[in-house]
């Protein structure tokens, strides 16, 4: 992808994102992890444009090209997300969120009934329980030597109840690495709850690996949402 690319600011839920806009065709928003920006999506951009998807790049609040904030709490960035598909005018697009992406986009598809097409999630949990533990030992002594709010966002939320995924009634795909710092038994219990749910764990994968520069997720999305999406 091209780093010099033109970024689009979009006012929403009282803070500023920027985006990147990419391709002609059937909407998608992307959206990365915690701590990274939509340059994660280089690949998945590229294939999903070439696919015949118009690709809408966020970085999330506080994130990338953002200003920096003191708080985070994934309520209030699944209603960005909410308001920047309204704001665009955005008809039933797909969604894909990778990581805090992907709690994001849980959240958003209970909160929004009727506002997603379909929805990708990749490493995604339900609570901090679901982190592996060494992993989350890892977090809590970095924030205790250096206090941050990203640390302190994945170390305290999310919390969603398995009740409300079963309100989600649009394709979901759900994926993980075969040795994601998201426990096997989180997955799994995400899946069990979707009503209308696919599923790939991908071996020898970890957290991110089948993502950042990698084409393996991107053709997963296309296979997935070109079906799971009306024509």
């Amino acid at each position: 992808m091209d780093h010099t690319e033109t970024l689009t600011a979009i006012d929403v839920n009282g803070v500023t994102l920027h985006y990147a806009v990419y391709g002609e065709g059937r909407p998608i928003v992307l959206v990365h992890g915690n701590g990274e920006d939509h340059h994660l999506f280089d690949t998945e951009i590229r294939q999903l444009a070439a696919a015949g998807f118009r690709v809408y790049a966020p970085d999330s609040r506080g994130h990338g090209a953002n200003e920096r904030l003191s708080e985070y709490h994934y309520a209030d960035m699944a209603e960005d997300m909410a308001q920047f598909i309204a704001a665009l005018g955005l008809e039933k697009p797909a969604f894909y969120g990778h990581s805090d992406g992907g709690i994001i986009g849980l959240l958003l598809a209970i909160a929004h009934p009727g506002l997603l097409g379909a929805l990708a999630v990749s490493g995604a949990n339900l609570t901090p329980d679901g982190l592996d533990a060494a992993f989350v030992a890892e977090c809590r002594e970095a924030n205790e030597k250096k206090p941050h709010p990203l640390l302190k966002l994945m170390l305290t939320e999310p919390h969603i109840d398995p009740e409300a995924l079963r309100t989600i009634d649009i394709p979901v795909l759900v994926t993980a690495g075969e040795h994601d710092i998201i426990l096997r038994e989180e997955t799994e219990r995400i899946v069990a709850a979707l009503p209308n749910v696919t599923s790939r764990i991908f071996e020898g994968e970890d957290h991110g690996s089948y993502i950042a520069g990698s084409e393996k997720m991107g053709e997963a999305l296309i296979a997935f949402f070109s079906d799971a999406l009306p024509r």
